[in-house]
C-alpha cells in the first residue's frame, strides 16, 4: 500500500516540477511622452497547465525593491517563449540598473534573470 501511494504522489507531483523555473530572456524599454516607461518582456517557461505556470514577472531596482509588476493570468502551454507588456512604468530618478525577474506558481523565483543598465542608451 505504502509503494503505491509513493508512486501516486511521484506520478501527481513529478509532472509540476518538470516545468522548471521561469527564465527572462529579452525585455525592452520604451519610454512613454509623460516620462514614465512601457516595458516589453520574454519569458520561457514549460507551463504544465493551471497548476504549474509563469504568473508573473517584475521589475526591481538594485536593492531588490520591486518597482512593477505584470501579473499573468493563465498558462501559456502553446506559446512559448511569449512576450507580454506593462506601461506606466516610474523608473525613480539616478537608477543606474533594473532586474527583470519572473516566477512561477510552483518554484516562484529562481530562473534566469536579466539585469539592464538604466537608462537605456
Amino acid at each position: 500500500m505504502r509503494k503505491n501511494l509513493t508512486t501516486l504522489v511521484l506520478t501527481v507531483l513529478c509532472p509540476l516540477s518538470l516545468a522548471g523555473e521561469v527564465d527572462v530572456i529579452a525585455a525592452r524599454a520604451l519610454p512613454n511622452p509623460d516620462g514614465s516607461w512601457r516595458f516589453q518582456v520574454t519569458l520561457k517557461h514549460a507551463d504544465a497547465g493551471w497548476e504549474h505556470y509563469a504568473d508573473r514577472w517584475e521589475i526591481l531596482d538594485k536593492d531588490g525593491n520591486i518597482l512593477a509588476t505584470r501579473e499573468l493570468a493563465h498558462p501559456h502551454v502553446n506559446e512559448q517563449p511569449f512576450t507580454r507588456g506593462l506601461s506606466q512604468v516610474r523608473i525613480p530618478k539616478n537608477t543606474k540598473s533594473l532586474t527583470i525577474r519572473g516566477h512561477d506558481k510552483v518554484h516562484e523565483y529562481g530562473g534566469k534573470e536579466l539585469k539592464l543598465d538604466w537608462p537605456p542608451k
